[in-house]
């Protein structure tokens, strides 16, 4: 069964299989689950325990926790009590697993590996959300993901409230400053972008400079202006400049305390890398039952 959440799509076990399948087989390694063999012998009793929120936050990930289990027992069930998106309060019960002791022994540490690692990225999405959300602001990561995990890490930023970037190099074009130094400045690389693109592909301009954004304004074409770096004051006259030609996005060094100033400035968009690469996880844990 998969989780779903009123406002959150869930993403498909095919897609989310693999990942978790990759995590029990690094776990188990060639010998399989030595604690457990020698500490149950021969028997494998049923057992029930709780996944249990240590810390306020907000939720993502259950679909993973599910999959660690049942991938070693088909037979355990994994029961739902704060779906994904839900805020949950320190001692808060988020699923209960109910089944044979050795699946659950053994898919324990998957499970709250991924679960707290994407609840740790909602959790911070929903406190900067929170932050810019008078300001009528979007949130938003980065490319800067883990490999393998970037479709279930935009899942949770999403979860947490906030909206995603690119997934990959085909999604768009982003043409930041060393696309730039490569291709001679603003002019040449908007004039050859605008010539390739297809009409369904949007163009994004990063610029670290005012002149670099009248310039980008000057030649045209540009969908989306990245503001990288900018004070507040350099972001309100950059909105100015813009005049809702295209979106104005601002990123790099945004934190939960700078996100109000930033999103007072008027911009469309805040993206944030630390979002995905340097959160810190949620502390959750499975806590077995008499």
């Amino acid at each position: 069964m998969t989780i779903r959440s009123p406002s959150i799509r869930p993403l498909p076990d095919l897609m989310l299989e693999p990942l978790v399948r990759a995590g029990l087989m690094e776990d188990l390694g060639r010998g399989g689950d030595l604690t457990t063999d020698v500490t149950l012998g021969e028997g494998n009793p049923s057992a029930h325990a709780v996944l249990s929120a240590r810390q306020a936050g907000v939720v993502a990930g259950l679909d993973m926790a599910r999959l660690a289990f049942t991938l070693m027992d088909p037979s355990i069930e994994f029961t739902v009590a704060a779906p994904d998106g839900t805020h949950v309060t320190p001692g808060q019960v988020i699923a209960s697993v109910r089944g044979p002791a050795r699946g659950i022994l053994s898919g324990e540490r998957v499970a709250l590996n991924f679960l707290s690692h994407l609840c740790g990225i909602a959790t911070a999405t929903a406190q900067v959300a929170a932050a810019v959300e008078p300001f009528g602001v979007k949130v938003s990561c980065t490319r800067k993901t883990m490999p393998g995990m970037r479709a279930i890490q935009k899942y949770a930023v999403r979860a947490g409230g906030g909206a995603n970037h690119r997934f990959g190099l085909d999604d768009a074009i982003l043409i930041k400053d060393n696309h730039l130094a490569i291709a001679g400045g603003i002019r040449p690389a908007l004039t050859r972008a605008r010539a390739a693109a297809g009409h369904l592909v949007s163009i994004e301009l990063e610029v670290d400079t005012l002149e670099q954004l009248a310039e980008g304004l000057e030649v045209g074409g540009v969908d989306v202006f990245l503001l990288d770096n900018m004070t507040p004051e350099q972001l309100r006259k950059a909105v100015s400049m813009i005049d809702h030609r295209a979106v104005a996005e601002a990123s790099g060094g945004v934190t939960p305390e700078t996100a109000a100033t930033i999103a007072a400035t008027g911009i469309d968009l805040i993206s944030m890398g630390w979002l995905t690469h340097s959160v810190r996880a949620m502390d959750i844990g499975l806590d077995y039952q008499p």
